[in-house]
């Protein structure tokens, strides 16, 4: 089992940058990717970005070129730079992990992942 905290969701203006982070802990050597998702009014389990353990990344299209993702293998941690963020980007972050290693070019489908966190709220405003 892995168990995963995300935080450093919180409100901030338009234009404005946040970090999420991500701290997974238990049994996280069998772990080959792992994946930022947002739940909105919009969408109920939208694909943000993934990473693999070895450091390949991708990212959903409405994030790309404003969001970056990458880990901190030591800490077991997983973090997302979200920088001029938009209105639109208001919800709930979770980070998320699986055992398969991800490919293409956009993160895979929310179903796919075992282990999930709890969330954590952004709020962007004008």
């Amino acid at each position: 089992q892995v168990q995963l905290v995300e935080s450093g969701g919180g409100s901030v203006q338009a234009g404005g940058s946040l970090r999420l982070s991500c701290v997974a802990s238990g049994d996280t050597n069998n772990i080959r990717c792992m994946g930022w998702y947002r739940s909105t009014p919009r969408e109920e389990r939208e694909a943000i970005a993934r990473i693999n353990r070895d450091g390949d990344v991708s990212y959903g299209v409405a994030v790309k070129g404003r969001f970056a993702v990458w880990k901190d293998d030591a800490e077991n941690t997983l973090y997302l730079q979200m920088d001029n963020l938009e209105n639109e980007d208001s919800g709930t972050y979770y980070c998320a992990q699986r055992e398969r290693w991800c490919g293409g070019v956009l993160p895979p489908p929310p179903a796919t992942f075992s282990y999930w966190g709890q969330g954590t709220t952004v709020t962007v405003s004008s």
